[in-house]
């Protein structure tokens, strides 16, 4: 099988099952970056992200053999860090505490109002950011599946288990409190 780096993650999910690491480590390449950033995007802590990438890898590499070709890899992927990220919530029983430095953060923040501020792109999208960490947790998990990873409505909804029709909702609702948030 073809286990190189122009593979499909299908192929290269039935070559590792069959025992070729090799395609395990193109798999493993391929997804690791969106899949960090996912993680610490959502619990926005660098050490409890790197606790649970750890954890989602070894979930895969254990249900590997059950693996069947019905979604996406990537799919299959977001599923099991979404169940893991609801295993953390579950057990917290709320919503996560506020950056330890969060006033520290806000007033190191420049006075919007100017232009260079404006302009700044960089400003834009730490604005853009904060307002997405702002939204509440299924909403946050829609939008940064869509906009960051840009799977499907369908994928969404086979990762976070609700139909698509919701995952549309979930998307336009946290849209629209971003657009507002931005205008302010």
């Amino acid at each position: 099988m073809n286990s190189g780096a122009d593979a499909s993650d299908d192929v290269l999910m039935l070559a590792w099952t069959g025992g070729d690491a090799a395609a395990f480590e193109v798999l493993y390449s391929r997804h690791r970056g969106p899949l960090y950033r996912f993680l610490l995007r959502q619990i926005r802590d660098s050490a409890l992200a790197d606790e649970f990438f750890q954890d989602v890898w070894q979930r895969v590499i254990a249900a590997r053999d059950g693996w069947k070709p019905d979604a996406a890899f990537s799919t299959w992927l977001f599923r099991i860090a979404h169940n893991r990220l609801n295993d953390y919530w579950r057990g917290l029983k709320h919503r996560p505490p506020a950056p330890a430095d969060g006033d520290e953060r806000a007033a190191r923040v420049a006075d919007p109002t100017t232009p260079e501020r404006e302009l700044s792109e960089f400003e834009q999208r730490r604005r853009l950011q904060r307002a997405i960490e702002e939204l509440p947790e299924e909403q946050r998990e829609v939008v940064l599946l869509r906009l960051e990873q840009e799977l499907s409505l369908e994928d969404i909804g086979a990762i976070t288990g609700a139909g698509r029709e919701t995952v549309k909702s979930r998307l336009r609702y946290a849209m629209d409190k971003l657009r507002a948030r931005l205008t302010e």
